[in-house]
């Protein structure tokens, strides 16, 4: 099982713990779960619906839900691999006489008099409270939403959640649904399909306190801080690299221009303290410029002063 397909599975499982205390989140739960993952049906003169997905918990979890609140049993309707993606499949169906009694108390269909007239938004009265509002967004989860974490070693970002609608309306309806917890999602189109995004740790971390997720967010957390310890290290270390790579070169100059100079007039015909630092650096080609002017008893910023002359020197007697 990947490290995304694990990270999603443990959210849900913990949405699931947590459980919905009262009956008006329980509804409003319900209705988003069926609203991601569910589909409407018809048997002879019944109008129902079925479910679909991955997880054999989620499922239990709606099951038993359906069946406490609404007295209406899910029957499995097939139970196979999705070719897609090779992960199991399980449908579960509910039609008869109760299902779209089940369809209207969750806001999903309403008979107007001459048939079934399929709601395409949330309905408000499911979401009036802002428990009943996290219970729907914990819902949409459920059913429909994945979450994919980058790796510890990877750069960039690599963080996704999205939770997939198959509606326009309903998943702008969603984006609205969170931008009132500050949770700023976009919505883009996937073939028939509308997926509600975050991109970004922090944004991620919202959703999942919003859900009451605590141990993945701590997780994630913890994936954060040691992505962040690891780049700060590569940094520091690249850092290094290019100020190494910056003093060989500096050394090579160094060293060319002292034989330029050698070549032409000789290193004895040098003031002596040039002299000095021309033959230290040619007995030392290695050493650092720390290490060269404490040898010679003068200071970083002097040596360097002399070495840079000494490269003015030679380029002059170049250009002669």
């Amino acid at each position: 099982m990947s490290t995304s397909v694990n990270f999603t599975y443990e959210i849900k499982k913990e949405i699931i713990r947590n459980g919905f205390e009262n009956t008006c989140c329980k509804t409003a739960a319900l209705s988003a779960f069926l609203r991601a993952t569910g589909s409407i049906i018809t048997r002879g003169p019944h109008v129902g619906f079925e479910i679909v997905t991955e997880s054999e918990n989620v499922a239990e979890y709606f099951v038993g839900l359906i069946e406490s609140m609404y007295g209406a049993e899910l029957k499995i309707a097939e139970v196979g691999t999705d070719n897609r993606n090779g992960r199991d499949r399980l449908v579960l169906d509910c039609v008869g006489e109760r299902s779209f009694f089940i369809l209207s108390e969750l806001g999903l269909a309403e008979f107007d008099g001459e048939g079934v007239n399929l709601k395409m938004e949330i309905d408000p009265y499911l979401v009036e409270n802002a428990c009943c509002r996290r219970a729907y967004i914990r819902g949409a989860f459920l059913g429909s939403g994945s979450c994919t974490l980058p790796k510890e070693d990877e750069s960039g970002s690599g963080y996704h959640l999205e939770i997939v609608f198959f509606g326009e309306a309903l998943a702008d309806n969603f984006c609205d649904l969170l931008a009132q917890f500050d949770v700023l999602a976009k919505c883009v189109q996937r073939k028939n399909s509308y997926v509600v995004y975050l991109k970004s740790k922090d944004s991620i971390s919202d959703f999942l306190q919003l859900c009451g997720a605590e141990n993945c967010l701590e997780k994630l957390d913890g994936l954060a801080e040691r992505r962040e310890m690891r780049n700060n290290i590569n940094r520091v270390a690249n850092c290094m690299q290019k100020n190494y790579d910056k003093s060989v070169l500096a050394s090579v100059k160094q060293i060319r221009a002292i034989e330029v100079i050698d070549s032409v007039i000789g290193i004895s015909g040098l003031d002596e303290a040039l002299e000095t630092v021309a033959r230290a650096r040619l007995s030392d080609r290695e050493a650092s410029l720390k290490e060269l002017g404490e040898r010679l008893g003068i200071s970083k910023s002097c040596l360097n002063h002399r070495l840079r002359k000494l490269v003015k020197i030679s380029e002059e007697l170049t250009e002669e």
